[in-house]
């Protein structure tokens, strides 16, 4: 089965009632028209793709290979550039747009973002250890606890300890469309999704639906 894809920006959340009564949170997506700007092939790079461009951006910001990469589509320098694999090639050609049309209500997908940022981390917030008690002569109170055993003398790989959280790419699977606004550019996903707002989003066929 192709795949479809989009890029867009994290708006916000709101939420919508359906015609029954029932209110469903959603996620609010703005993707405005993506542009292909290069057509991948097996001939040509080895495997087949489709390279995207997304949110326009000065002149000024880009170098001139950028600029001449862009030409071939005749839009201007894009912020966000993605692939997509897995596409029907027919489909597509150089120059032309994806707009949210592409998806329909009720289609299942896959939305990868990069999720909030929280700096430097204990190990209580960042991997929801227990602290120690607060009183009673304690000396232990927000501590990772102990390193492990004596015999080996070191500290094993993957312990848990406090470093830097947030801002990871995350794949969120099975979300539904709920609704799409195409005068808008706007699609509303169920559910909450991976990222802050105005953060790149990229929305694509489900991998692991079911058929």
């Amino acid at each position: 089965m192709a795949t479809k894809g989009i890029l867009g920006k994290k708006v916000g959340m709101t939420q919508i009632f359906t015609a029954s009564g029932e209110l469903i949170p959603v996620t609010v997506i703005e993707a405005a028209a993506n542009v292909v700007l290069q057509v991948k092939t097996i001939e040509t790079d080895g495997y087949e793709a489709i390279q995207v461009g997304f949110d326009d951006k000065r002149e000024v910001l880009s170098n001139k290979p950028a600029k001449g990469h862009v030409a071939k589509a005749n839009t201007a320098p894009k912020r966000f550039i993605k692939e997509f694999r897995n596409v029907e090639l027919s489909e597509y050609e150089v120059g032309k747009e994806i707009t949210v049309e592409t998806f329909a209500e009720g289609d299942i997908v896959d939305v990868t973002g990069t999720t909030k940022g929280k700096g430097f981390q204990g190990v209580i917030k960042r991997h929801g250890q227990s602290r120690g008690p607060m009183a009673h002569g304690s000396r232990y109170h927000r501590r990772p606890g102990s390193m492990g055993p004596v015999a080996p003398n070191r500290v094993f790989k993957n312990k848990h300890l406090a470093g830097r959280m947030g801002g990871n790419k995350v794949t969120l699977q099975n979300l539904e469309i709920v609704k799409v606004l195409a005068d808008k550019n706007v699609i509303l996903i169920k559910g909450n999704v991976p990222g802050a707002k105005k953060s790149l989003i990229t929305i694509k066929s489900a991998i692991k639906a079911a058929k």
